[in-house]
């Protein structure tokens, strides 16, 4: 997918960003904020562990099925079980090929048996909704499903003082971690629909919102100015990297992908192994019976260096033993961190190396995630 700044969308908080100085870049076909002036990254990434920080992530893809059946029918396609789930709650799932590896994962939130609404990232909404499509048309259900990308901003409150933030706007919690409520918020004097998940990507206690696209601005301005009042920041995506690799979650692209299976990934908690049918079941009953070629790790830098994704991972020989799916500065540790596939006899305490342009740098194998937070719920 093209970069050209100008052959990129535009989110429904476009100028907001530019007007306060965020740096823009190319996140799965959008064009979105990676960091703001006044402290960058690290800054907005400290706000989200110690205050407040406030995402704009409406770049998400957003979808809809449905009609009669429509939650068994998701359930014959998704891998995890949504039948073990109950009106307002949502699950993390995954969208698989016939061979088993990820064409997404993406969150399902579950309004009624006749209706469910997606969040697929960006850049594989049209071909999530394109396999559920074909998939309807294959068996002949009688569901709908629909692209609503640009229907819905989605903004993620993360933090300790997430909490505060709600309060101070009376916007609902709900109490338990993937449940969520459709509401209507009074925002600025004026009745706002919008939905509150209890939910994030940081590890911290949080929330994520779905507002109408036409609503964004007015929800993201009240949530901005009472985040900043709290101490916290307005963050960017950059932030939110370093946040998600920091407890080792995964993300599509890097950790997964149309190459790399949930078993090889560490996903296998979100399949219903026990299910009748998922996309790919056979294939990845089979690689979880045989065992995965290779597996996910974290990779902990015992030397000054940043790993990026795309390194090779040595061992004492200088053998290729794996290769990193993700790389950075942890601001929390003061160190680098990443995230590996690796060789199945690569144990937790062994000592690595990464290639960096030619360098060693020293890595220790642990499971991640690499801080501890303090989410409740």
């Amino acid at each position: 997918m093209s970069e050209n700044p100008e052959e990129l969308l535009h989110g429904p908080l476009h100028q907001w960003h530019v007007d306060h100085g965020a740096k823009m870049a190319g996140f799965g076909g959008w064009l979105m904020p990676l960091a703001y002036d006044g402290g960058g990254v690290v800054a907005e990434h400290t706000a989200v562990r110690t205050t407040v920080g406030l995402f704009d992530v409406s770049h998400l893809g957003k979808a809809g099925i449905r009609g009669a059946g429509a939650v068994e029918f998701a359930n014959r396609c998704l891998s995890n079980d949504l039948g073990r789930i109950k009106p307002g709650s949502a699950r993390y799932t995954l969208a698989l090929t016939p061979e088993g590896t990820v064409i997404d994962d993406l969150i399902a939130y579950l309004r009624a048996d006749d209706d469910l609404f997606l969040i697929p990232n960006a850049a594989n909404t049209a071909a999530v909704v394109s396999a559920l499509a074909a998939a309807r048309d294959a068996e002949g259900a009688g569901v709908e499903i629909t692209n609503l990308h640009r229907d819905f901003g989605v903004f993620a409150v993360q933090g300790p003082r997430s909490v505060a933030v709600m309060d101070a706007l009376g916007l609902p919690q709900p109490a338990d971690y993937m449940s969520f409520v459709d509401a209507t918020a009074n925002i600025g004097g004026a009745p706002v629909d919008l939905t509150v998940c209890r939910t994030g990507y940081t590890g911290e206690h949080g929330y994520e919102i779905v507002p109408r696209w036409d609503d964004a601005l007015a929800v993201w301005e009240a949530l901005a100015a009472v985040v900043e009042m709290l101490g916290g920041k307005a963050a960017g995506l950059g932030a939110r990297d370093t946040l998600r690799t920091e407890m080792g979650y995964a993300l599509h692209g890097h950790e997964l992908s149309t190459d790399i299976t949930p078993v090889e990934a560490g996903v296998g908690w979100a399949v219903g192994w026990k299910k009748d049918a998922f996309w790919g079941k056979e294939a990845l009953a089979a690689q979880k019976a045989a065992g995965a070629p290779r597996k996910a790790v974290g990779l902990l830098a015992t030397g000054r260096g940043v790993p990026r994704a795309g390194a090779n991972v040595l061992d004492d020989a200088g053998a290729v033993v794996g290769q990193t799916t993700s790389g950075t500065f942890s601001p929390t540790l003061g160190t680098g961190v990443a995230l590996a596939l690796v060789h199945p006899a690569v144990q937790l305490g062994d000592s690595l190396a990464l290639d960096i342009r030619g360098r060693r740098l020293g890595v220790s194998v642990v499971k991640p995630p690499f801080v501890q937070v303090r989410v409740s719920g």
